[in-house]
């Protein structure tokens, strides 16, 4: 049986990227540049399996983590009309590369993407995750690996101890701490990233540390106070891995499209 390598992109970090560089409402100039980085994805990983996944594009509709924690990215740009509108015939160019793709419905796509990564990834094969994203980085395993397009590098292991200074298994009891500023995340406030990384060297997770009886005297009270919303900003960074995906592998075998 041939090895399997699947390749989930997700869709909207490139392609907003990609729409924001060029600066213009061209949505041809969009479609291109976006099945030419497509092309030299799948030039240099070779999938055996590919997908692109999308957030659902009502843009009133912020998700299931929004009720959790009702600021959860309450001030992020809202897509430009052009691109919104442009967004059918940017998955027919996708289509035309040989990538298929999924739409959220009702949860957001990292939810999607890290259900079908790690279904694949507990099972041995390997799959990478194409996202500037670093939240996928709590995922990370050892056929499991995500990949920054624009900065040609990999969000690995070494990445996450020089970028927080904890494991990758500790990522969401950082976040849930220090928060993530960028989606209104607030974690603890008073506790930035240099008091999380001590925290959970010498403790090791978040609820060890809302727990501890022996924290240091100028941690007790803003812990005591935050705990419950420290618990809700770990519960909205961590990832779901266990959303029905409705489709079999084999209908996302990639076949070069013809030339």
């Amino acid at each position: 049986m041939a090895a399997i390598h699947l390749v989930i992109i997700d869709a909207l970090n490139l392609i907003r990227r990609i729409h924001a560089v060029h600066q213009s409402d061209d949505i041809e100039q969009t479609m291109r540049v976006c099945q030419q980085a497509l092309h030299k994805i799948i030039a240099q990983s070779e999938p055996s399996h590919i997908i692109a996944v999308f957030d659902q594009l009502n843009p009133s509709d912020r998700g299931w983590r929004a009720e959790v924690l009702p600021d959860y990215k309450a001030g992020r740009k809202p897509m430009p009309e052009a691109l919104l509108e442009g967004m059918d015939r940017i998955q027919d160019a996708l289509w035309q590369c040989g990538v298929d793709s999924l739409l959220s419905d009702g949860d957001e796509a990292d939810d999607l993407i890290a259900t079908l990564a790690c279904k694949l990834a507990s099972r041995g094969e390997q799959v990478t995750i194409i996202s500037t994203d670093k939240g996928y980085c709590q995922l990370l395993q050892p056929t499991l690996r995500i990949r920054d397009y624009f900065q040609q590098r990999w969000l690995d292991i070494p990445f996450i101890e020089k970028e927080y200074g904890v494991k990758a298994t500790q990522l969401t009891d950082y976040w849930g701490l220090a928060g993530i500023s960028s989606s209104q995340i607030p974690g603890i406030p008073g506790i930035g990233p240099k008091a999380a990384q001590t925290l959970l060297a010498q403790y090791g997770d978040l609820e060890t540390i809302l727990n501890a009886t022996d924290l240091p005297a100028r941690y007790q009270n803003k812990v005591s106070e935050f705990a419950e919303q420290a618990r809700r900003c770990q519960q909205v960074s961590r990832l779901k891995t266990d959303i029905p995906l409705g489709f079999n592998l084999r209908d996302i075998r990639y076949q070069a499209a013809p030339e």
